[in-house]
C-alpha cells in the first residue's frame, strides 16, 4: 500500500465533498426554477447529494478492501466501475423530476458549476513529485483538470449572459476529452499495456480511487447532460428562426 499524505487526503476529499455538495444544489435551484414546489426541491437536492454521497462512501469501502486493484485473473475494476456507474448517472437523468429539474431556465449555466472541483486534479502532480504517478498520467490528468476547473466559473458566467453558446460546446467536449484520455492512460498503465514506472496503483487505492470510480463518473454526465442542453437549443433556435416556436434561452 501507499504511504499518501494527509494533505492529499483532505485534498481529495474536499473537492468529492465539494463536487457532491454542488451537484446537490444544482439539481435544488433547477426543481426550484422549474416550479415544482420548495419541498420537491429541497427533495431533489438532499436527496441526489445523500445518494451520491452514498456512492462514495461504498466506493471507499471497495477501495479500502483492494477490490480495485489490478491483479492477475481479475477483472479490471476501474473501468467496469466507471461504466456502470456512468449507464446510473445517464439513467437518473431521465426520471420525471430530475429531467424538469435539468430542463429548468439557467440550468446550463449552472452544470458547469461543479467542474470548478475539478481544480483538485492537482493531487495527480503532488503524487508524481512523491513518485507515487507517473509523469506519463500526471501530468495530461492533472494539468487538464486545473485548466477544466479554473475554467468552469467563466463558461458558467458567459452561458448566463446568453454568448457562451460556442464556448459551452468547446469546454465540454474538451472537458470529456480530458476524463477519457486521463481514465485510458490509468487503464493501460495499470494494466502494463504502457510500461512505465512507478504504476497507476496510487488510484486504486484511497483517496485517489474516490476520483475515478465516483467523480469521473458524474463529472461526464454532466458533460452529456450539458450538450444535450446544447443541442436542444440549437434545435430550438432553428425553429424560431424559421418563424415556429420560442427558444430556450440560455438562462
Amino acid at each position: 500500500m501507499i504511504d499518501v499524505p494527509f494533505y492529499v487526503w483532505v485534498l481529495t476529499l474536499a473537492g468529492t465533498a465539494g463536487l457532491v455538495g454542488t451537484a446537490g444544489l444544482v439539481l435544488y435551484r433547477g426543481a426550484e426554477r422549474a416550479g415544482l414546489g420548495w419541498r420537491r426541491a429541497v427533495g431533489l437536492g438532499v436527496g441526489s447529494a445523500v445518494l451520491l454521497g452514498g456512492w462514495f462512501t461504498a466506493s471507499g469501502v471497495i477501495a479500502a478492501n483492494g477490490w480495485y486493484l489490478n491483479r492477475p485473473g481479475r477483472l479490471p475494476g476501474l473501468p467496469i466501475t466507471f461504466a456502470a456507474v456512468l449507464v446510473v448517472l445517464l439513467a437518473a437523468t431521465r426520471i420525471p423530476v430530475v429531467a424538469r429539474a435539468l430542463a429548468a431556465p439557467g440550468m446550463l449555466s449552472r452544470l458547469e458549476l461543479p467542474h470548478t472541483f475539478r481544480v483538485v486534479g492537482v493531487v495527480f502532480l503532488i503524487m508524481m513529485a512523491l513518485g507515487h504517478l507517473p509523469a506519463l498520467f500526471a501530468l495530461p490528468a492533472g494539468l487538464g483538470d486545473i485548466a477544466t476547473g479554473l475554467a468552469a466559473p467563466f463558461v458558467a458566467r458567459r452561458i448566463a449572459k446568453g454568448t457562451g453558446r460556442r464556448t459551452a460546446v468547446r469546454f465540454n467536449v474538451l472537458g470529456m476529452i480530458d476524463l477519457v484520455a486521463a481514465l485510458s492512460l490509468a487503464i493501460l498503465i495499470g494494466n502494463h499495456v504502457l510500461d512505465v514506472t512507478p504504476s497507476t496503483q496510487a488510484i486504486t487505492q484511497l483517496p485517489l480511487a474516490l476520483i475515478p470510480t465516483a467523480a469521473v463518473p458524474l463529472l461526464f454526465t454532466l458533460h452529456i447532460t450539458s450538450l444535450w442542453r446544447l443541442a436542444a437549443l440549437g434545435r430550438t433556435r432553428h425553429v424560431t428562426t424559421s418563424g415556429v416556436g420560442a427558444g430556450l434561452g440560455y438562462r
